[in-house]
């Protein structure tokens, strides 16, 4: 069996698809598996890094808004299809499984033209362009949020890397507390913009890091690795603030912590809530809103707080923050609505669904 995976771009794209790549592996390590990626990707880094083969296809950006470049997508776009079925002819794919970005279209319309079928993984609450058209031909379509829009589309979470779904937060705090240097007692804050840092968090959270402190809470503080570590100084006796640029072991982080401060990303929401880390949740202010609509859902069942990026002041972080940090029954409770939300077994199920098209179009 050969399994061609389609999810280029970004780490929102690639991450659950190298999830699903390991789920498969694991059920079946003779399964073939190669990703689509273009050049300018991620992929082309943290793909190869895993250990699986990735086929390269030109990139055809896809313009949100009608624009003169439209007229010479689909021209564009015969090329990178050819691209792709000489990809899904070389591996003689069983299947395609896309994830949106740049290469799914390609990969879908590839797929459609030679017959072989297509299973479809949505991580956004509101789903993109290629995943909107793709689901027309699917044989499966998963999707990461309850209320989706999509066609038939069964609600199973987004696949996690076996580090994060497996964690046992509780177990491996100690651990996790001495390795950023924290103390092993205190409730601790955990806050980061995501790979690249958000100015915003990183700007509120420097001004009122002391008030933090006064009131018994300690810090970790990811700022990204384009921006500027702050200047700490540490006050004997006060809980410390850690900043780092960057931190490659995002299970440690979440077993440290008590609470996170951060975006709303897809993966974001969809890796707290399945370790149940409580979070204040402050969607990207740009785009089309769907970092709001990814957390409302484990908001809405009390794993979380929303509040808008103009509205994050240190006094908001004072008045909703603090309250839930320094009241250990609010966050258990909080805790456990975030875990019974989240879902830690989403690549098992979606390599249920890859099964199911494959043996599906053998039948046919």
């Amino acid at each position: 069996m050969h399994v061609v995976l389609a999810g280029g771009g970004t780490a929102g794209h690639i991450e659950p698809a190298l999830a699903l790549a390991d789920a498969l592996r694991r059920q079946d390590p003779s399964v073939g598996i190669t990703a689509l990626g273009t050049e300018r990707g991620l992929e082309t880094r943290l793909v190869p890094e895993r250990g699986y083969e990735l086929a390269l296809i030109p990139a055809v950006p896809l313009p949100r808004k009608p624009t003169p470049e439209l007229i010479t997508v689909p021209g564009r776009l015969r090329g990178t299809i050819r691209a792709a079925e000489e990809v899904l002819e070389r591996t003689k794919a069983d299947a395609v499984v896309g994830f949106g970005g740049y290469v799914a279209l390609p990969g879908y319309l590839a797929a459609k033209r030679l017959g072989v079928p297509i299973v479809i993984h949505e991580a956004n609450a509101r789903p993109g362009l290629a995943n909107k058209i793709g689901s027309r031909y699917a044989s499966r379509v998963a999707v990461a949020t309850p209320d989706s829009k999509l066609r038939g589309a069964r609600y199973i979470g987004i696949p996690l890397r076996r580090s994060i779904a497996t964690l046992d937060r509780a177990a491996v705090r100690p651990e996790a507390r001495a390795a950023f240097g924290l103390d092993p007692n205190l409730p601790t804050l955990l806050v980061t913009g995501g790979s690249q840092g958000a100015r915003r968090l990183n700007e509120v959270i420097q001004q009122v890091a002391p008030r933090l402190q006064q009131s018994g809470v300690q810090i970790l503080h990811a700022v990204g690795p384009k921006n500027e570590l702050p200047q700490v100084h540490q006050m004997p006796g006060m809980p410390p603030y850690i900043p780092v640029s960057y931190l490659d072991r995002m299970d440690l982080a979440y077993a440290a912590a008590d609470m996170m401060l951060c975006r709303a990303g897809a993966m974001t929401v969809a890796e707290l809530s399945a370790v149940g880390l409580p979070a204040a949740y402050v969607p990207l202010p740009i785009g089309n809103g769907e970092q709001r609509l990814n957390a409302q859902p484990v908001v809405k069942a009390g794993g979380g707080m929303l509040v808008d990026d103009a509205e994050l002041t240190p006094e908001w972080v004072l008045q909703s923050v603090i309250p839930v940090l320094t009241d250990p029954h609010r966050l258990y409770q909080m805790s456990r609505s975030a875990a019974e939300f989240g879902r830690r077994d989403a690549d098992e199920l979606l390599v249920g669904m890859v099964y199911e098209a494959i043996a599906e179009a053998r039948r046919a």
